[in-house]
């Protein structure tokens, strides 16, 4: 399953060998998206299905195998439809004939660990109607609607919709601004993108073409020059920015040539606030300072890509926390949303990425056991403007100033 790759709104399907998640996904999208068959574990592995639906619009419907699929092969697939939690804004959990044991109520802790919404509907209602008894039950014990249907014969997908509507957090497909709260009507954001090895040719990266798109979106007026400019700019023009963004990698120049007087952040900075773990990324960062010879750094990655000789996740940050620290540390990344190769308590530090192509609860999710274990996280570019000296300076537009961010450094 491609993992990572769109931040649309994840919703995962799950429920036992044939109780019907075929058919139901098929039931809501009014399309023939899942294969259906009376054969027991026909889906193997997770499958995303994109789909839109009225009142949230576009989403992924994610396609899991059988919870109580069995032998070792099964076993790999319950394995990999769990994997699926970590990923997921809501959950559907389907049953069918009254039966909602421990393997329904395993998954429905899972769930809760990891704070997802979930709903549970009662699926071939036509086979066998949902005991009065049970849905009182599951309602009392979990706070959740259960919905009796039959995604063939009868589907009352408005209500399975209704539901979601409401188990669906807002946040999931309403983002969080990355910057409409720093600036006023007709303010100017001084964007500095550097092109260099790692730039897409003939693009921008995500993050600075979303910077633009909400400056816009709030009624300002994007400014965008490569570093070498900066100082020209800012000489010409009397207007002073009442903002200016940089890529991470050149911190150092761009907090040389900015004005004090001019708040300054990094992209990344402002994708660990609008889709991160951003108060636990305050508490981590200064960590970086009490690394010791031979602690395991880990680096999250939250897609794969073209790694280039100076990489930012594998190369340039190591280099820094080296120079930094003058510790030798040992650093292991992993792409994409994979498992870890080791126990998260085997390492000293989490480095996530920026995240700009997955959801803020698949991060959230994936910094969970690290969080919950007590290890420090961070993210790329606070941890860049930690060890430059200028993390202070960084975390400012979002913090507050000088007394109140003095107590994460």
């Amino acid at each position: 399953m491609s993992k990572g790759k769109d931040t649309k709104p994840h919703i995962g399907i799950f429920g036992r060998r044939n109780n019907g998640k075929s058919s139901f996904i098929n039931a809501l999208s009014g399309q023939e998206l899942a294969i259906v068959s009376e054969v027991a574990g026909t889906t193997t592995d997770p499958v995303k299905k994109s789909m839109e639906i009225p009142g949230i619009g576009p989403v992924i419907i994610i396609d899991t195998a059988g919870i109580d699929d069995t032998g070792e092969l099964g076993a790999k697939r319950v394995s990999k439809t769990r994997e699926v939690l970590n990923t997921i804004d809501a959950a559907i959990l389907l049953i069918t004939g009254n039966a909602f044991d421990e393997t329904e109520r395993g998954l429905v802790g899972e769930l809760t660990d990891r704070s997802v919404p979930f709903l549970l509907i009662h699926n071939k209602s036509d086979l066998q109607p949902l005991s009065a008894t049970l849905g009182r039950v599951l309602e009392e014990t979990y706070g959740v609607p259960v919905i009796d249907l039959s995604a063939i014969r009868n589907p009352e997908i408005e209500s399975v919709i209704s539901a979601l509507k409401k188990l669906i957090p807002e946040t999931a497909y309403n983002s969080q601004s990355l910057l409409g709260d720093l600036i006023s009507y007709g303010d100017t954001v001084l964007l500095i993108t550097p092109i260099d090895i790692e730039a897409p040719e003939g693009r921008m990266i995500l993050p600075q073409v979303q910077a633009i798109r909400d400056i816009l979106d709030h009624d300002g007026i994007a400014v965008v020059c490569k570093e070498r400019e900066v100082d020209s700019y800012l000489r010409k023009m009397n207007l002073k920015p009442a903002l200016a963004i940089t890529d991470s990698q050149i911190f150092l120049k761009a907090d040389a040539s900015v004005p004090k007087d001019i708040p300054l952040t990094s992209f990344s900075i402002l994708l660990a606030r609008q889709r991160g773990d951003f108060q636990n990324y305050l508490k981590g960062t200064p960590h970086i300072a009490r690394l010791k010879d031979g602690d395991r750094v880990l680096i999250l990655e939250s897609c794969t890509h073209h790694v280039s000789c100076d990489d930012i996740g594998r190369v340039k940050i190591p280099r820094w926390l080296g120079n930094y620290t003058g510790k030798k540390l040992e650093y292991e990344v992993v792409a994409g949303l994979t498992g870890l190769p080791r126990d998260i308590h085997d390492y000293a530090m989490v480095i996530q990425c920026g995240g700009c192509v997955i959801t803020r609860k698949q991060i959230v999710n994936r910094l969970k056991p690290a969080v919950d274990a007590g290890i420090p996280v961070t993210n790329y570019g606070m941890a860049i403007a930690w060890v430059h000296g200028i993390y202070n300076r960084a975390v400012t537009p979002f913090t507050g100033n000088d007394e109140k961010n003095e107590s994460y450094l």
